[in-house]
């Protein structure tokens, strides 16, 4: 993955390509770690993060979601999994956000309504790099 495809451009000051590094690895810890595909676990990167760090996991299952509670408690560092809540108060910063620029959407790929047993499958091969649009009617 290159850095202006996804990451940088959001705010991230380094982005890491899980099919070409190992960051579990390479020696160093992070403040933040946000696991976009499912790959890392609290168990495989903890010792990646720093005292009081946050491990991000968006496609987090239920066992994350059922353990990230007690990680947090018992480790000094913080887990957050599965799904965020969403406040209608929340809307008129986020169109804010949206119209000013300071918040881009990244678009993977798109796909007609006819096309939706085909998107999942993309979506669950853990291989998107943003989101993936379903377009009901005829727009390109």
């Amino acid at each position: 993955m290159r850095h202006g495809e996804y990451g940088l451009g959001q705010g991230a000051s380094q982005v890491i390509d899980y099919t070409q590094e190992d960051f579990t690895q390479n020696g160093q810890t992070y403040h933040v770690i946000m696991d976009t595909v499912g790959t890392a676990p609290f168990s495989r990167c903890q010792a990646s993060l720093r005292d009081g760090g946050r491990l991000l996991l968006v496609l987090a299952g239920l066992a994350d979601m059922l353990h990230a509670p007690w990680a947090s408690l018992s480790s000094g560092k913080k887990v957050i999994a599965g799904p965020v809540s969403v406040r209608a108060e929340d809307l008129p910063l986020l169109a804010e956000l949206a119209a000013t620029g300071a918040f881009k959407a990244v678009i993977d790929r798109r796909y007609r309504f006819e096309q939706m047993v085909e998107a999942h499958r993309y979506v669950d091969s853990g291989r998107k790099k943003g989101n993936v649009v379903v377009m009901l009617g005829d727009e390109d």
